[in-house]
């Protein structure tokens, strides 16, 4: 804090605090492990920089004046406010706090960071995170730029050479056709004449998703391949805008069981019969054997073991043939 004639400094600001709440310049000289006369030196030199008299002195001891108190006052928030971040700054050096930086899709983060986040409390109470909820293409970008450290994607969703960084399993979930509930696909062996006119038309409503290349084709691939006839109505950024067009009887559309809500209302999932999504978290190497990121990848794991995946239907007859979406 500058004064105009010197600076103020933390260690006057402690020996100022130290006098001003002792009984005695002797108790406050004992505290601080000064000589008494090196001290007076000090209150005097401080008085001095400041440009005001902080203590009237007498010849039964010494005591604040108003510019005294005022500055007690504030010297107790500075101190304190520097006590607290050195504390903090300890925990970082230790371990045993930080910021976790991570980014990923809305719906992945949705499913698996609270339990996540809980596990690591027990042993790593002062951690914070930062989430970025983003695409896999814009999450590597993050990570390559340093903004996060983890970013949580499918496998399947961009081209492996383009990943540069390790890659930890943390959960599978299986794809499903999301239907409007009261389109009934059971015992469906014809999509196009064995469904009313209007039911074949909102099951022909395709909605689909651009996240990427890689994922954009193989979805493309799977509506071709199951329903030729399909006719795209919408491309969304997110499986929740998605979701809320099936809900509303706009349409169809494939997504993997994360993205849906257990028991969804206006939602109904048949199992599309393809390879699972792979869902990694990619982070550079290193990171896989520092704290506090080890220990959080060990809880992202976990969270994806106990997360409760949707109910879904047997996959209808007319989706039960050889469609398969390759994994890169």
């Amino acid at each position: 804090m500058s004064t105009g004639k010197s600076d103020l400094t933390l260690h006057q600001l402690h020996i100022f605090c130290a006098v001003a709440q002792a009984d005695s310049l002797t108790r406050a000289a004992k505290q601080l492990g000064l000589a008494q006369p090196t001290l007076s030196q000090q209150l005097s030199k401080l008085e001095e920089g400041v440009g005001v008299r902080l203590f009237d002195r007498t010849l039964n001891g010494m005591s604040l004046t108003d510019a005294g108190r005022s500055l007690l006052r504030r010297a107790q928030f500075i101190l304190n406010d520097v006590d607290e971040a050195l504390a903090t700054l300890k925990e970082f050096s230790e371990g045993t706090r930080g910021i976790i930086r991570l980014a990923g899709l809305n719906s992945i983060l949705r499913a698996l960071l609270p339990c996540a986040m809980s596990r690591l409390a027990k042993t790593h109470p002062e951690m914070e995170f930062d989430i970025h909820e983003v695409a896999p293409a814009e999450t590597l970008e993050l990570l390559y730029n340093r903004t996060v450290h983890i970013g949580l994607i499918a496998a399947q969703s961009v081209a492996q050479s383009g990943v540069s960084f390790a890659q930890a399993p943390v959960v599978e979930d299986a794809y499903a056709l999301a239907v409007p509930t009261g389109l009934e696909l059971g015992d469906l062996k014809d999509p196009v004449r064995g469904l009313p006119a209007e039911q074949a038309r909102i099951l022909h409503n395709c909605i689909q998703f651009n996240f990427g290349t890689q994922h954009t084709q193989r979805v493309a691939h799977w509506y071709q391949s199951v329903l030729p006839g399909h006719r795209l109505i919408a491309q969304c950024r997110s499986y929740e805008m998605a979701l809320s067009l099936v809900r509303a009887g706009k349409g169809v559309c494939l997504v993997p069981a994360l993205a849906v809500k257990d028991n969804e209302a206006g939602i109904d999932l048949y199992a599309a019969g393809l390879p699972p999504r792979r869902i990694v978290a990619v982070l550079p190497s290193h990171y896989q054997r520092v704290e506090p990121y080890r220990t959080f990848l060990d809880c992202l794991a976990a969270a994806g073991r106990a997360v409760a995946m949707p109910v879904m239907n047997p996959p209808p007859p007319f989706m039960s043939g050889d469609v398969v979406l390759k994994q890169a």
